[in-house]
């Protein structure tokens, strides 16, 4: 079971143009990383719980479907049903067996432990189970506490005062069919109404997430989860990674290059740099924690950190891009510019600097 929720609203100008799981991340879609995982664990049967643009998901998740062999189920909200009433309106999937079901936030990124989880589920014989990952500063989060020397969840707290663990729920959960029975068929919130009462009758336990993990559903998340997960394919020592002994332009490693992409031997690029299908990278171009979507232009000598540079889009000559710049479909940027911290809609043309953090919705 994979759940898809919201609008995307913190992803945008990007969920202008794409929904969000369908948004590359390291050059494939965000739904595609855990579809993979999902199906490596075994799991035939997907649902897709979706309220923004169903008609883009299932044109796009059809072929999906027939690649990896797999059933996938649009479950659409006529009105937004919260994190658990999906679960509610998809209840004659899930509930045809007693088989348990995984469920998934669609802007989690990590290593997607499955399997481990899954036995882990199935070895405790209770209601469910919740994928938790340390945090430096849960004061910011909701903690999942457990009984001492156990898994099972004792409580949560939002938001502690005082220290009281560092363990945070990781969007990743995996349930028996009788959680249905605690759901009803409406606006309902998975964490505040239906987690506490499981917990209450001592039937849900904690797993804790090896490796990385992000919600990337904004922008500055996003590029800090493109991180981890670059260096996670460089840990593993990943082919898909670019050959900096091959390729005397990477620097500093982390770098991931669609083969279509086109690179001029005089560019910079790295660390933790995504250039995806079709792009272009002119002479003397500075890439640095940055992503390059489909076929969008960066033309001689440019400087882009800390930026998404949309699909289609073209970015000048002598122009520096900083500061969690967001550009959407299609933006172009003139040369010789300043931008600075901008979001701009798509469709766009920048030809004045804009030198303050702010969001672009005409010509400037």
């Amino acid at each position: 079971m994979k759940i898809i929720g919201g609008f995307g609203t913190r992803l945008r100008p990007l969920t202008l143009s794409w929904p969000k799981p369908l948004v590359e991340f390291c050059n494939k879609a965000m739904i595609l990383h855990q579809i993979e995982a999902l199906v490596k664990a075994g799991v035939k049967d997907i649902v897709l719980a979706v309220n923004y643009r169903p008609e883009v998901m299932v044109s796009v998740l059809k072929k999906t479907e027939e690649e990896f062999g797999i059933n996938i189920h649009f479950s659409v909200e006529t009105e937004p049903l919260g994190t658990a009433g999906p679960l509610a309106l998809a209840r004659e999937i899930l509930g045809k067996d007693d088989t348990p079901f995984f469920v998934l936030n669609s802007d989690v990124t990590c290593v997607y432990p499955f399997e481990a989880f899954r036995d882990f589920h199935i070895a405790h014989k209770c209601e469910g189970s919740i994928m938790v990952t340390k945090v430096a500063e849960p004061s910011a989060y909701g903690v999942v506490v457990t009984k001492p020397g156990s898994t099972v969840i004792d409580r949560f707290v939002e938001k502690p005062v005082e220290f009281v663990g560092n363990r945070i729920n990781a969007g990743i959960y995996i349930f028996n069919p009788s959680v249905l029975d605690r759901i009803q068929l409406q606006p309902t919130s998975i964490e505040k109404e239906v987690f506490p009462a499981i917990a209450a009758d001592q039937q849900l336990h904690s797993f804790d997430l090896p490796g990385f993990w992000m919600d990337v559903g904004q922008p500055k998340d996003y590029l800090s989860g493109t991180c981890l997960y670059l260096s996670h394919l460089t840990a593993t020592h990943s082919p898909l990674l670019t050959d900096p002994k091959q390729n005397k332009w990477v620097y500093g490693g982390n770098v991931l290059v669609d083969p279509s992409a086109e690179i001029d031997p005089t560019a910079v690029i790295g660390p933790n740099v995504v250039i995806g299908p079709d792009a272009k990278i002119g002479p003397g171009v500075r890439l640095q924690r940055c992503v390059i979507l489909s076929n969008a232009t960066v033309r001689d000598h440019s400087w882009i950190a800390n930026s998404i540079i949309g699909w289609n889009s073209n970015v000048g000559r002598w122009t520096r891009v900083e500061n969690i710049t967001v550009l959407g479909d299609d933006v172009t940027i003139k040369d010789e510019l300043y931008v600075n911290g901008a979001s701009v809609l798509p469709h766009k043309s920048i030809s004045s600097s804009i030198t303050e953090p702010r969001i672009v919705m005409c010509k400037f």
